[in-house]
């Protein structure tokens, strides 16, 4: 594998369901360690890292607004969900000796820095990971939206959607074996096909910042490095 990546900067979206491993709930700290020793992979490449974290292996919004609950509550609930995963995710890179920093959307001061984009440029340039918690900070957008926006705010040059499969396929392949997979994309065929790798939101706010979507599967380990020299199986998402 060439060592050369092709990306300086990105964001890597994981879903909490990555953490759970083979769990029914909560997080497997051997996949956290393990998806931690990728990051490090991809910072020993001189490649910087902002990471949003999904929820929805702990809690999630709309499972409480579907039985009569109410939906900012929900959402707020699954907000502090991805703060309890990015607190996991550090954790796992620093027994890695990497330089993280957690920042919420949402304060916390005794947990955690609060988000700006100013902290945001300033921790990747001190060479540190960034993990982003708490979504958007407000309620009926998902952590899909969360990653389309701070990689624009970070000026990444291209999201990283870890996922539970290869990359994107006109249905789910574990349901449907005549799934047929898709290689490049453009962001206006994945909103038309109504395909489900990201929220139509998030994957509006990537086409309007011109921002590739690469989706790959976060369980190989050394994919991620992997996708970065410009290997590795995954779907393109980009409009050029």
């Amino acid at each position: 594998m060439s060592a050369k990546p092709i990306y300086k900067r990105v964001l890597l979206k994981a879903s909490g369901e990555a953490l759970m491993g083979s769990q029914g709930f909560g997080i497997d700290v051997a996949v956290a360690d393990r998806i931690a020793a990728d990051i490090a992979e991809a910072r020993a490449m001189g490649v910087e890292v902002g990471v949003v974290v999904g929820g929805g292996n702990i809690f999630r919004g709309v499972a409480v607004a579907s039985k009569g609950g109410d939906r900012v509550t929900g959402d707020h609930m699954g907000m502090l969900a991805t703060v309890i995963n990015a607190l996991a995710l550090a954790t796992s890179l620093r027994k890695l000796d990497i330089d993280t920093v957690v920042l919420s959307a949402i304060a916390m001061p005794e947990i955690c820095e609060s988000f700006s984009q100013r902290a945001t440029l300033f921790h990747l340039s001190q060479g540190r990971v960034v993990i982003f918690a708490g979504g958007t900070g407000n309620p009926f957008f998902t952590t899909d939206s969360a990653a389309a926006l701070r990689a624009a705010e970070m000026g990444a040059e291209a999201i990283l959607k870890g996922t539970q499969v290869d990359g994107i396929y006109s249905a789910d392949p574990k349901k449907d074996p005549t799934a047929t997979r898709f290689d490049r994309l453009t962001h206006s065929e994945v909103l038309e096909r109504g395909l489900a790798v990201m929220d139509v939101a998030a994957v509006a706010l990537a086409r309007e910042n011109a921002i590739p979507i690469v989706v790959f599967s976060i369980h190989e380990k050394g994919g991620f490095a992997e996708i970065l020299t410009g290997g590795g199986r995954a779907t393109i998402v980009m409009d050029n």
